[in-house]
């Protein structure tokens, strides 16, 4: 197995066993989304405290397969600090990691590198972008977000 696939596996597991910034949020700069993916059952809730167009903190809570799981804990520690203009960057950046075959790792998204071999099971590409889906909905809508959807 290689070195790559090895360290996919680690980081996938490690992150949905023991998720990083699990859990609500609220406050006047709190913006929240729901989100869900029918084909898995997953179903995700960010929580984006934006300040002065800084994302100041970044939780998610809901129920997942590992994929979705990590993919959401990865992002809450990637982009937490990070301005709206650098959160659209990272995710377009990282959506193109998802669906392009010819996708290029990108440096700017660090450990989240470590999912495109989720690219390889395109049933599963839907599960490692909901919360991202679901954090573009919130920042964009506020607290007005409609549900987001994978169908």
């Amino acid at each position: 197995m290689s070195d790559l696939r090895e360290l996919y596996q680690e980081v996938i597991l490690d992150h949905s066993r023991q998720p990083r910034n699990r859990g609500e949020l609220d406050g006047e700069s709190c913006r929240k989304a729901n989100g869900h993916n029918p084909l898995c059952g997953d179903k995700v809730t960010v929580y984006v405290d934006v300040q002065d167009g800084v994302v100041r903190n970044l939780t998610f809570d809901g129920v997942g397969c590992a994929i979705s799981t990590a993919s959401a804990s990865l992002m809450t520690e990637a982009l937490r600090g990070k301005t709206i203009v650098e959160v659209q960057r990272m995710f377009d950046e990282f959506h193109a990691l998802m669906t392009s075959d010819d996708a290029t790792e990108a440096e700017a998204l660090g450990k989240l590198q470590v999912l495109a071999g989720v690219r390889d099971y395109p049933v599963r590409v839907k599960c490692a972008t909901l919360a991202w889906h679901t954090l573009k909905a919130a920042i964009d809508a506020g607290k007005d977000a409609e549900p987001v959807t994978t169908e």
